[in-house]
């Protein structure tokens, strides 16, 4: 190593050692950033949407379809890389290694099952929602309920990650240790949620989306460049030291000294271990393309070649995005102590603060204050998507195509909307509470592993084969929702271990912490065995109609109810 570099170490090791993971940052510093974000982006969010009145649901929900394909691919960066990729992959990889840069693997291939299968003809096919897809060429009633629930499971899980992971950045924010409070942090999120979907609708979130991919991606790459410069540029002496920090702990625990290097230290103990590894790969890939939130942003640009556009940009940002968590989650492991990032060191947030620790070792607390106020905008951004996406989808297809059957009074729409928005938000506060503790990355590969189980066999099917039927979309859609929910509630996520939702219960008999692997291919037989061994009612010239519109485009503004 050159003597610069043996110096900026020396720098790096002196400053880690005034610093106190517990807390960070100076709450004075902290806030006024915070606050000064929350102000920021409220003011995007009014003149970005255009002020709180949407005359249409194309305004509300799409966003006016105004975007371009390299500014919807911002915004889809923004939406994806919420605070599983930021807060918790960084802590994942702090306390795995190797076995935690998987899901970044796996939320990156994903795209390319989107790109290649669903953006184009779901653009096509459709007009808000997932459901609308389906609807076009089947029984359009059932369908869209079956998809409205399967959305709203979807989201809700999504929800808790993004709740979860604000609870303890704001915590660590303001040196809160105490649950109790770290629950209040987590309701005042909520609020702010709401407030910027009642105001801004889809296109004033869309431009905060777009804004905080920026800053996201802006800051991540300065921080990587900052610990790789006191590393000599060198990836080989940062792993060097991650082994000569993490040896001695992985030792004592029965693993090899470099099992923060290698394959195998959280997946690969037991065989059901290796099991969930595969149970969450399937997840992990094949759940992008079954997100409704990221369905939703292929309608808010013009044209199918503009949805194609956004996901090559979206590919080229969010790969970007994850080679920097890899640096900054090894960072994370050779600047502090192993423990520093498991549950009940004391830390606010756990391994969900690694990333801001790391900034904050680097910069001081001016960097942690400005790096935390990106990871908020980061969870802002990506909630208040979640709950437009669920709003959507209750007032879309449920209100106006279910229940009201299409005959709906002007506005009518956004206002059941809008009351959603507010209802969700209550939820998502009540939900992100029960699970502050949870490693947000590990939450969001549950809401993978349903929308992968319960909507990507659907929407395959109802695109690519021509026999496919409603009695086969009904069957993969609940079959493959009560499959994951059912695999989760009785695995130990829910009960039964420290770690869990309800740690003091133990009602937990699956092995599996992933459902994917058992719900995913059930998903898709049911799909074939639901075609195969009923009768169909639906109407075969639908089928053509949406080939034809599917693979050009034509006709793709119209109403599709039927």
């Amino acid at each position: 190593m050159t003597p610069a570099a043996q110096t900026s170490l020396a720098l790096a090791d002196l400053a880690l050692a005034d610093l106190d993971p517990t807390s960070p940052g100076e709450p004075a510093i902290n806030i006024s950033i915070f606050l000064a974000f929350v102000a920021v982006t409220l003011f995007i969010v009014i003149k970005g949407g255009g002020g709180a009145k949407h005359s249409s649901g194309e305004e509300f929900f799409a966003g006016g379809r105004s975007f371009s394909g390299a500014q919807n691919g911002l915004a889809i960066s923004g939406d994806y890389l919420s605070a599983a990729s930021f807060l918790g992959i960084v802590g994942a990889i702090a306390t795995a290694g190797y076995d935690g840069f998987l899901y970044s693997i796996g939320f990156l291939v994903a795209w390319l099952v989107a790109l290649l299968l669903v953006a184009e003809l779901m653009r096509n096919t459709g007009k808000f929602t997932m459901a609308d897809v389906l609807a076009f060429r089947l029984r359009p009633r059932p369908i869209r309920v079956a998809a409205a629930i399967t959305t709203l499971a979807v989201t809700f899980f999504y929800l808790l990650a993004q709740m979860a992971g604000a609870g303890g950045l704001v915590s660590l924010l303001l040196g809160i240790t105490q649950s109790s409070m770290q629950s209040v942090v987590i309701a005042v999120v909520g609020v702010l949620m709401i407030i910027y979907v009642l105001i801004g609708g889809m296109k004033g979130t869309t431009w905060v989306q777009m804004i905080k991919a920026v800053l996201l991606i802006a800051g991540a790459a300065v921080t990587t460049i900052w610990v790789l410069a006191i590393n000599g540029f060198s990836l080989s002496e940062l792993l060097g030291r991650v082994v000569e920090n993490t040896g001695a702990f992985m030792e004592a625990g029965g693993h090899a000294k470099d099992a923060m290097l290698n394959p195998g230290l959280k997946y690969g103990g037991s065989n059901w271990a290796k099991i969930d590894f595969i149970s969450l790969g399937l997840a992990l890939v094949l759940g992008t393309a079954g997100l409704p939130h990221v369905l939703m942003r292929f309608y808010t640009v013009p044209s199918a070649k503009e949805a194609r556009k956004s996901v090559v940009w979206s590919i080229f940002l969010i790969g970007l995005f994850y080679v920097f968590t890899l640096v900054l989650g090894y960072a994370a492991a050779y600047m502090f102590p192993p423990g520093t990032w498991l549950k009940g060191s004391g830390v606010p947030g756990g391994s969900n603060a690694a990333a801001p620790v790391v900034a904050a070792a680097l910069g001081g607390p001016w960097m942690l204050g400005i790096m935390a106020a990106v990871a908020f905008a980061t969870i802002l951004a990506v909630v208040a998507g979640l709950a437009i996406t669920a709003a959507t989808s209750f007032a879309h297809d449920i209100y106006t195509n279910v229940i009201k059957q299409g005959r709906v009074a002007p506005g009518a729409e956004v206002r059941v909307a809008k009351a959603t928005v507010v209802v969700i938000g209550l939820i998502a506060i009540v939900g992100g509470i029960a699970a502050k503790d949870q490693n947000i990355a590990f939450l969001v590969s549950l809401a993978f592993a349903v929308a992968a189980s319960a909507n990507l066999p659907t929407i395959v099917f109802s695109l690519y084969w021509k026999r496919f039927s409603t009695n086969g979309a009904l069957w993969s859609m609940y079959g493959g929702l009560i499959s994951a929910l059912v695999i989760i509630t009785f695995s130990k996520v829910v009960s039964g271990s420290p770690t869990a939702m309800l740690p003091e219960a133990d009602f937990a008999f699956i092995p599996l912490s992933n459902p994917g692997i058992v719900s995913i291919p059930l998903g898709f037989l049911l799909a074939v065995a639901g075609t195969v061994l009923t009768k169909s009612e639906d109407d075969p010239a639908r089928e053509a109609e949406m080939d034809v519109r599917a693979l050009t485009g034509v006709g793709a503004e119209k109403a599709i109810d039927h």
